[in-house]
């Protein structure tokens, strides 16, 4: 069987992944797949930074707002969603582009990564939910950093179903999830990927775009949209979006909005250094440093040399 062609845009958040990812498809007769374990979720647009229809430019993207904030979705599902969507895109003749951030999604899409559902006990998973309730996400996540630091720094703390599934992994076989994801990948891929990661040359450009977006979203609405779902209860979910969990101290009226505000961006801040430490470990990835070009124009002309050489186009 022959292989798919893909182009993959990845890299840390508030680098211009959705508007390169779309510019590639307006060249390249593409559609987008979102690779965002967050933008899943239906009404959390502002939270999640999902891309409006402005920015979409008329492309069609796949997995985005479909899922209600209370419905629990794993890698496993992303994987199988994705490849379904990659195939009616390629069927109707077009070129399938992933674009995110969530790197655990992209890597066990793009290395066809098979999952062992056997492993699950629902026991043990409660005692970890009743012991991350008890002494806090951070003292779960960092029960995990002890004993599988690459899965650790692949997740926010925040996310307890990737924490827990983690720590359940470990527990039930004796192996880190990171191991595991490794003797799963037993079949070839299925793909020919150009992978394309968007960076700053200067780290502290990167974070002053993400305390600039903080700021835009603020002003967009987002103590709105997580207002509704505080009230709303929509916790499981919610709690995993940077932006939500640090708003409930203000909601409750335990601390001010300055304060929260900043917790955000500093969150944000170290969520994409994260991303960036999980990316870096993959010498597939061709590297472009946004903050050395002028504008989105030069940058697609950088991409396209790579992509050449990648994949015949």
């Amino acid at each position: 069987m022959s292989k798919q062609t893909i182009i993959v845009v990845l890299g840390p958040t508030a680098t211009g992944k959705t508007k390169l990812a779309v510019e590639l498809a307006k060249l390249y007769n593409g559609e987008v797949v979102s690779a965002d374990s967050m933008q899943i979720y239906k009404g959390m647009d502002i939270l999640t930074a999902k891309p409006n229809d402005a920015e979409m430019q008329g492309i069609k993207h796949h997995l985005i707002d479909f899922l209600e904030p209370d419905c629990d979705f794993s890698v496993a599902d992303y994987v199988k969603l994705a490849n379904s969507a990659i195939d009616d895109i390629a069927f109707r003749g077009k070129l399938p582009i992933l674009a995110g951030g969530t790197g655990l999604y992209i890597n066990s899409l793009i290395d066809n990564v098979k999952f062992d559902e056997t492993t699950g006990d629902k026991e043990l998973r409660e005692r970890l939910f009743n012991l991350a309730k008890e002494k806090g996400n951070h003292y779960l996540w960092e029960r995990l950093l002890e004993v599988d630091e690459a899965a650790a720094l692949a997740v926010h703390e925040n996310n307890l179903t990737r924490v827990i599934r983690a720590l359940e992994v470990y527990e039930k076989t004796g192996q880190k999830l990171s191991e595991h994801k490794k003797t799963s990948r037993l079949e070839e891929s299925r793909f020919i990927p150009a992978m394309i990661g968007l960076t700053f040359s200067d780290r502290k450009l990167l974070y002053d775009r993400i305390n600039k977006r903080v700021d835009a979203m603020i002003s967009n609405g987002l103590l709105s949209e997580a207002e509704k779902i505080y009230k709303g209860k929509t916790i499981n979910t919610a709690h995993q979006a940077i932006g939500y969990k640090e708003l409930i101290p203000y909601f409750s009226k335990q601390a001010s909005l300055d304060d929260c505000i900043e917790k955000i961006k500093m969150e944000t801040r170290r969520y994409a250094k994260r991303q960036l430490t999980w990316f870096r470990r993959d010498d597939r990835i061709f590297w472009i440093e946004v903050d050395k070009y002028k504008n989105i124009e030069e940058i697609l002309e950088k991409t396209k040399i790579y992509i050449a050489k990648c994949i015949n186009l």
